[in-house]
């Protein structure tokens, strides 16, 4: 149900951006509401079917949401919490009675360098 609701979400964000870019921009503050023609691509009235479809769109994006809050929050409710077991553990302890070796051994030295020394 969450995936579902989440993807309807998506798709009708989709839509509603793709609305909101084909709309026309208005530009005039007050003075775009008492315009006597409201035409657009050709088309009157097409302005008003595009800013309904918007306003609709935007309506669902927030009801999808609400939905899906209390959808995820009510399913979060009813599972049971994970009970987790102690990791078992498989190894062995070192066995501390075997004998350790007592001195490292010693690496050859490497020759001295005979770079002489840079003239200052």
């Amino acid at each position: 149900m969450e995936i579902v609701l989440s993807i309807a979400t998506i798709i009708v964000s989709i839509v509603l951006v793709l609305v909101v870019l084909v709309q026309k921009s208005k530009g005039g503050g007050l003075s775009s509401n008492f315009s006597s023609s409201n035409q657009f691509m050709g088309a009157p009235k097409t302005a008003d079917v595009l800013e309904k479809t918007t306003w609709v769109l935007a309506g669902t994006v927030i009801v999808l949401s609400m939905i899906s809050t209390k959808v995820i929050t009510s399913n979060a409710q009813d599972r049971q919490p994970l009970q987790l077991t102690a990791p078992v553990d498989n190894t062995e302890a070192p066995d501390m009675q075997s004998p350790q070796p007592t001195a490292v051994p010693q690496l050859p030295q490497a020759p001295e360098s005979t770079t002489p020394e840079p003239a200052n």
